[in-house]
């Protein structure tokens, strides 16, 4: 493990998902140490990151969720700096950051998409609720954790929603419902793990259901025939692939009661509390937190 020298674990940053991310990073650094790693804990809100030089990290676990760490943007400053990293480089976080470019990449290779629309301030509101139904769902586009996501139910309501997220940056995105069961899927390097089925004592999968609560349910391997197992690390593998991602990450899909598997979005930078997905999947191939941050670090690559 001396092979990665002194690495700094990024974590905590200025976005919304700051304590998750301190949550993440408290949990890999302990990882790390445990496997005589010598790393280290870094929050660029308290720090700059030129100490990553002048302090003589060799690599860089980042663990740093949405803007500023998820996007592209230390991607870049690390590339800069010299300091190999883990996860996506700057082009596939960037895109993978924003829901509604991944899907034009997406939809442009002919992967199955939930269907959207994007707002503006002269959207016909009543318009879009007609052509994706009620209920449907309303969301910022460049948030994770599901910050800032909305459930509309009622006619006429999309339109006081769409008001409440113009605060937040990027597109503001409308989608069809599709609840016929929400699953996962992480990938590490060149492999997909199983997938997942996330079963959540909420109405749905918010912020709440993933940090919080002690009652949502986790089926892995999840409820699907084999074919549609296959079919859904396929799809992951794909996906993953055209924004040119590398390292880890995971994708998230939703699947109709037809049984249709719709891709929803990609996670450049998952989460690792003790309620997140990717250490439960590694668990499932016989992968230890552990082991599992190890091998994370050990694609950290640069440029």
């Amino acid at each position: 493990m001396n092979n990665f020298g002194k690495v700094a674990v990024l974590m905590g940053g200025f976005s919304s998902e700051r304590e998750v991310s301190l949550a993440s990073g408290a949990a890999i650094l302990t990882a790390l140490k445990s496997r005589d790693v010598d790393a280290h804990a870094f929050d660029p809100a308290e720090r700059p990151l030129s100490d990553l030089v002048s302090e003589k990290f060799k690599h860089a676990f980042n663990i740093l969720h949405g803007s500023f760490g998820e996007d592209g943007v230390v991607q870049g400053a690390l590339e800069a700096l010299g300091i190999p990293y883990t996860g996506c480089g700057v082009a596939a976080s960037a895109i993978g950051m924003d829901k509604f470019r991944s899907r034009l990449i997406w939809q442009g290779v002919g992967l199955p998409c939930v269907p959207f629309i994007v707002l503006h301030d002269d959207s016909d509101f009543a318009d879009v609720e007609a052509k994706l139904g009620l209920p449907l769902f309303v969301k910022p586009a460049a948030e994770g954790s599901s910050v800032g996501v909305m459930k509309i139910r009622q006619t006429g309501e999309l339109a006081k929603a769409y008001q409440q997220l113009k605060q937040y940056h990027g597109e503001i995105l409308a989608e069809r419902a599709i609840e016929g069961g929400e699953y996962t899927c992480a990938i590490l390097g060149e492999e997909v793990l199983p997938s997942i089925r996330i079963l959540p004592a909420t109405d749905f999968y918010d912020y709440e259901a993933k940090y919080h609560r002690d009652d949502t349910v986790y089926l892995c391997p999840a409820d699907l025939t084999p074919p549609d197992e296959q079919h859904m690390r396929d799809l992951t593998a794909r996906a993953f692939k055209a924004l040119g991602g590398r390292g880890w990450g995971r994708v998230d899909f939703l699947r109709d009661a037809d049984g249709t598997i719709y891709i929803l979005e990609v996670n450049t930078v998952p989460g690792m509390t003790g309620h997140s997905l990717v250490p439960k999947a590694a668990r499932e191939i016989g992968l230890s937190f552990e082991d599992l941050c190890v091998e994370i670090l050990s694609h950290a690559t640069l440029g």
